[in-house]
């Protein structure tokens, strides 16, 4: 259940359809709660409120209104239940609602995170794009609404404002100006944003333009509210006729003036462009995004060039210098892994033998960590060989390459969490002795992970807060997208919450992955999620539950269709569908096949989904992901147990 009054008042389900809400009395009472933020408002106050002169029956009236919201809101509320989110308390109403079910709270928490740039705009965006008019429309002029809907309508503007000044900072000003433009044509009497205008259109190169910018402020202030221009503006219309230097993005000029002189210094057909570009790459991919997806694209040219030049020392340099941290075990293009893998192999076979041990290593690492998700040997192989030579070195960097290469190559079987938190603790203390900053992150994720697998949530909340800080330290953006799913995860598994706060949860984490940047992760998991809370709590199948499955499809499908009552095809599905992929959701996988197992009776498979769960017993199933939980692997052994003859 969600609220929406940043424009007409209105409630949705969870599938996201608006709940009918009957007449206006009946909205202003859901809005007037909603105003009192989980407060009580007392009966007389609601009748005062509603009415200018209240009849004789407004106190009836209200309690009519309150019935009919009750049975819009929790139409599942059994007869004669307490109600749980419109509540009696006291001499009046209350709507418990949680924090982040009203989209006016979502949007104040928005606006008070204090969040890098390149997270910060996305985060506005978002919040922005839940207006739909006016807060609480349909009650201006109420005098119990005004004042609420003037403290959000400044809000709101405050936040154009603060969009543009990230813009700016990230070097967008050209994106800023048209916004800014039809910001101060609303409302010219909002100085800084006159300002962000002037600023956005100088860093564009049309000076005369912010300056005529600025003479119009001047005007309007002057003409409408008898004002002269603030101390910012008059300081701003100075340094822009006197060129000031601090105008100018100081990190852009000096990002510009190196790129020249490289472009200048280096010939165009030199090895060390190569190179070079990887190393920039590298840089690239953990801005999230579309860096990320650049960075996946000219790295397999970069790769291919560096073959089509014979040298396979220069080659192995250029795959092993993208030493990305990687968390996610199915690979954004696997295509491309193969054939990363393929010239890292090449390469390897081809190397003197004079070669530094650690350039061999970082191939090896590469193999492994490109190999993810696979049942070839050689990824573990690779691995393990990496390791091998890394230690040997005392190289920290390169240590830290191979444990991620490792831990790509741990999932052989199931019941590796510890294992695979061991590997964790490692890099997180390795990387903090050696300021890898991108690695330290790393190993905070697989903690979380594997703690999460564990069931020691506080734990899995301590590496969640360890990596939101780091990336909000380094100006790594994509953590943010598993520490969202990571929280979604823990309300999940702690059953404080609702199915349908839950389902708010994860839609609100799969909403991040948008833009992100990473395929492999994004395809599939919001339904599987959706479909392993429902499993978990013994729910029944809900409308669209035959979605896109993406890659876990062969997996999903014979429970799906047992679900809907086609237990032949669900036999037939189940039949057909092979072992899952030696990954991060292997347990998950492996009990939805258990599940359905039992449900058609197929005693060959509940025996092949008992051996490989077994192992795994004292954990959580597909926990171990970060994403998403089935509930404890103990509970489906019992099921397998219970349907299989001794």
């Amino acid at each position: 259940m969600e609220f929406g009054v940043l424009g007409p008042v209105v409630a949705w389900d969870d599938a996201g359809e608006a709940i009918e809400l009957k007449g206006p009395r009946h909205r202003a009472v859901l809005a007037r709660l909603i105003i009192a933020r989980r407060r009580v408002v007392p009966v007389s106050r609601l009748v005062g409120e509603l009415w200018e002169d209240p009849p004789p029956g407004a106190v009836g009236a209200v309690r009519t209104f309150v019935a009919a919201l009750r049975r819009a809101l929790e139409p599942a509320r059994p007869p004669r239940a307490a109600p749980r989110l419109l509540v009696t308390e006291g001499p009046g109403y209350a709507l418990r609602a949680a924090p982040d079910t009203v989209d006016a709270w979502r949007f104040e928490e928005a606006l008070a995170a204090t969040l890098p740039p390149d997270r910060a705009l996305p985060r506005l965006a978002q919040a922005l794009g839940w207006w739909r008019g006016p807060a609480y429309a349909e009650f201006a002029g109420q005098d119990w609404a005004d004042a609420e809907r003037a403290r959000l309508a400044e809000l709101r503007l405050h936040a154009v404002e603060r969009m543009a000044e990230t813009r700016l900072a990230l070097g967008l000003a050209a994106e800023a100006v048209p916004d800014l433009d039809a910001h101060v044509a609303e409302h010219p009497w909002r100085e800084d944003a006159w300002r962000l205008l002037a600023l956005a259109l100088y860093r564009t190169g049309r000076q005369s333009e912010a300056l005529a910018v600025l003479r119009r402020a001047r005007t309007l202030l002057a003409e409408q509210l008898g004002l002269d221009p603030g101390p910012a503006l008059r300081r701003l219309e100075s340094d822009i006729l006197h060129h000031s230097p601090g105008l100018d993005d100081p990190a852009g000029q000096v990002w510009a003036r190196v790129a020249a002189a490289y472009d200048r210094s280096v010939p165009v057909g030199a090895r060390a462009r190569l190179e070079s570009t990887v190393t920039l790459l590298r840089d690239l991919a953990v801005t999230g995004g579309s860096g990320l997806e650049a960075a996946r694209g000219h790295r397999a040219a970069a790769v291919a060039a560096a073959a089509e030049l014979g040298d396979p020392e220069l080659t192995a340099r250029v795959i092993g210098a993208y030493d990305v941290p990687a968390v996610w075990t199915r690979s954004d293009d696997p295509r491309q892994a193969t054939q990363v893998v393929a010239a890292a192999e090449q390469t390897l076979a081809a190397l003197p033998p004079d070669t530094p041990a650690a350039t061999r290593a970082r191939l090896l690492a590469t193999i492994a960590l490109e190999s993810r998700g696979t049942r070839s040997a050689r990824g573990p192989q690779a691995a393990a060989q990496a390791e091998e030579i890394a230690r040997r070195l005392a190289d920290p960097a390169l240590l830290a390459f191979a444990l991620n290469g490792v831990y790509m190559q741990s999932f052989q079987r199931a019941g590796l969490a510890g294992r695979r938190d061991q590997l964790g603790a490692e890099l997180v203390a390795l990387s903090a002795r050696h300021g890898l900053a991108s690695s330290e992150v790393l190993g905070h994720l697989i903690r979380l992970q594997a703690r999460s697998a564990l069931a020691d949530f506080a734990e899995a909340d301590r590496h969640a807060a360890a990596a939101d800080h780091l990336a909000e330290r380094h100006e790594r953006p994509l953590v943010g997208v598993f520490t969202e799913w990571y929280r979604a995860l823990r309300l999940d598994a702690t059953g404080a919450a609702s199915i349908g706060e839950v389902t708010a949860a994860y839609r609100r984490a799969a909403a991040r992955l948008d833009g992100a940047g990473m395929p492999g992760l994004e395809h599939g998991l919001l339904p599987l999620a959706l479909l392993c809370a429902r499993v978990r709590r013994g729910l029944p199948a809900e409308e669209g539950e035959e979605d896109d499955w993406g890659p876990y499809e062969p997996w999903v499908r014979p429970l799906t269709l047992l679900r809907r009552g086609r237990r032949a095809q669900a036999a037939a599905a189940l039949a057909e569908a092979p072992d899952p992929p030696r990954d991060l959701l292997l347990e998950a996988l492996w009990c939805l096949i258990a599940q359905a197992a039992v449900g058609v009776g197929d005693r060959e498979a509940m025996r092949r989904a008992r051996a490989a769960l077994a192992p795994a017993a004292g954990e959580l199933a597909g926990a171990g992901s970060g994403m998403l939980t089935v509930g404890p692997v103990a509970r489906h052994l019992a099921d397998l147990a219970a349907a299989l003859p001794s």
